[in-house]
Parts: C-alpha cells; structure tokens; sequence
C-alpha cells in the first residue's frame, strides 16, 4: 500500500487517505447559506475518494465575507443547511471538515468574475475592518481599526462559530489565518500598525491570532482536531516569513492544534512568488521537523508520484489539493490506479474500475 493510502489518525479522527481536498471558495451562496451547488461541489469530492473534505472560507459575521457570495456560519440557519452536505460525505467515507475565517481588509469585494473590484457600502458593500487603517491596495477601501474591546467579541464570534460547526456535523475546524485575511493582518508587520498590545513585537502581533486559536480549542470537542492554515510567508521584504511561522506553530501546537496546513501569500498584491510545482512544501516540511506537528502540504500539488513522494519521505503527513480537484474530482481514485493502490470505489462506479 503506498502510503498517499494509507490511513491517517488525528484525535479521535481517522481520515480513510492522505489526499484532502483544499478549501476553495465558490462565490455563490445566497445569504451565506449552502445550497444544492455546494452539495454537489463537495459531495462529488467525497465520491472521488478524498479523505477530507473542507468547505470553504465560512465568514464567521456577515461582515467577514470576502463577497457577498461567501458562506456563513453565523447563525444557527446556516448550521442547520451544512447538515445534509456533511452527512452525504460521511455517507461516502470522507471526513467532513470546514474552514473557519474573516476577511478584515479585503472584505466587501465583488465576485471574482464579475472583477472582484471593491464593493463600497453606498452600492451593497460594507466597511471592511482591520488591525490598522491600511488598504490592502490603491483601490480597496480602507478598513477600519478594530478596538481592543471589538477584538474580545470578535473571539466571541469565532466561539459561536465553532459550535455551529459542530452542530453542523463537521468533524475538524481551520481557523484561516492565511491569505491576508484578518488574522494573517494581525500577524504581518505590513499590515499591521498597531502601538498597543496587539501590534509591534511578534509577541504583541500573535496576540490575536492565539486568542482566536484558544477560544476555538476550547469550545471544539477534546476528541475533534483542530487545524490551522498559515501563510508562511509574505514573499515580501518586512513581512511574516518562515521563522515567524514556527514560532506561531509551536504556540498553536500548545494550544491544542493538530495540523499546520502550509499555504503562503496573498497579504499584498506586490509579492513575488516563485510559483512552480510543490513550491511551498519545504514550509510543510520545516514546521513539522522543527515544531514536531503535522503539517498538510499545498501548492501545485497535480501528480500522483508527486503526492506519494512527499508524504513517504516525511515532507508532510497530508497533501492538500485545490484547483487539481477542481478539474478532476475523482483524482484520488485515479492517482490510486496511477500508483497501483488498491482502494475502495463507490459500488455505483466499481463498472468503471478496471
């Protein structure tokens, strides 16, 4: 058995695989509610053969959503219509799994294509919030500074959210603090202005992040994991990098996160990044040997000897697929078949095996 295939355990979780599948937005949801489209999106992965499934970026607030047509959790409506979807995939043998998140600065957007321009609060948009008063860019609007006390109820809000999750079925939460979204704004210096105890040293820039983390921790089942998705690097002089990332992983490590999942970028659009296949592994791999977590690797991850190589050398425990598992959901079973991997087909498609 390779070992892509082989069985994975966290907490009282085991994953069928290594093979997850990325949480990727859709931009179509009606008031942040799942409907038939994500059903579909997300059932047909678990069909595939994943061994996680991870609803995208769920805004924990109306007000966190990157666009309008975000999903939410921010009500006990939005719950009750994940349940359907996390049951069709552990009816597949899956393991269904949700990203949690805010989109601070870069909130209030408009869909990717329809431009994704920002959308200001006069035309249906909103005030983006942030660390500090800083643009993401020339033409995004300016968020506003969350204070110390909307920053205490904002960990209230990532609390309640958690426990939706749970009430929605999910079997793990990731916290996103990637992608320039509001927890990675705390943790860079680019972004993050602040002269009180949540900006300035690295201590003062996790503060946050670790609040959110803890909460979280605490209201998710001892028995449930807990994951984190942490840009490792700005790709940009000044910003978070690879060090900073260890020294976050071994605190959330302490907090009681399970997995460390390796992304990078997207804090400011001027960063140059040397995107080409498997790029961001070594950060996968230097937190799990420096920290002594697991960690899921991520990043133009498209072969299957690829994916096998990282996880049998130790790179990473997981990988994590997104736009490969957009344009074939079915890639575990075939990248099983590529590697002569003997697992389970759904009984409809076994005609298709051979």
């Amino acid at each position: 058995m390779r070992k892509l295939f082989t069985p994975f355990e966290l907490r009282g979780v085991e994953f069928r695989n290594r093979v997850f599948l990325s949480p990727m937005c859709q931009y179509c949801a009606q008031g942040g509610l799942p409907d038939d489209w994500h059903l579909v999106h997300l059932g047909s992965r678990a069909v595939g053969g994943a061994g996680q499934v991870m609803a995208e970026a769920t805004a924990i607030s109306p007000e966190g959503r990157i666009t309008e047509g975000d999903l939410g959790i921010w009500s006990d409506a939005h719950a009750e219509a994940f349940r359907r979807i996390t049951t069709f995939i552990e009816s597949q043998g899956a393991v269904p799994a949700i990203q949690i998140a805010h989109a601070g600065r870069k909130a209030s957007t408009d869909i990717p294509w329809r431009g994704g321009a920002p959308v200001s609060p006069g035309k249906g948009g909103w005030v983006p919030l942030g660390p500090s008063p800083v643009a993401f860019d020339g033409a995004s609007t300016t968020p506003r500074e969350l204070t110390a006390g909307e920053l205490r109820q904002m960990v209230s809000l990532y609390e309640a959210a958690t426990r939706r999750c749970l009430q929605a079925g999910f079997r793990v939460v990731e916290i996103h603090m990637a992608h320039g979204y509001l927890l990675h704004e705390f943790l860079s210096a680019l972004s993050n202005r602040r002269t009180d105890t949540y900006g300035g040293s690295l201590e003062n820039r996790m503060r946050f992040p670790l609040e959110v983390a803890g909460a979280v921790r605490e209201a998710w089942p001892a028995d449930l994991p807990l994951f984190a998705r942490l840009s490792c690097t700005d790709w940009a002089e000044g910003g978070w990098d690879l060090p900073q990332s260890v020294e976050l992983a071994r605190r959330l490590k302490d907090i009681g996160i399970d997995l460390i999942d390796c992304s990078s970028g997207g804090l400011v659009p001027s960063a140059q990044i040397p995107a080409g296949p498997g790029y961001q592994v070594p950060f996968a791999a230097e937190i799990r040997a420096r920290v002594g977590i697991p960690t899921g690797a991520v990043g133009l991850i498209t072969q299957a000897a690829q994916a096998e190589q990282i996880v049998a050398t130790g790179q990473a425990d997981v990988v994590i697929l997104a736009r490969e598992m957009l344009r074939d959901p079915y890639w575990p079973l075939h990248a099983a078949g590529a590697l002569r991997a003997d697992i389970g087909w759904p009984p409809q498609y076994l005609r298709a095996k051979q």
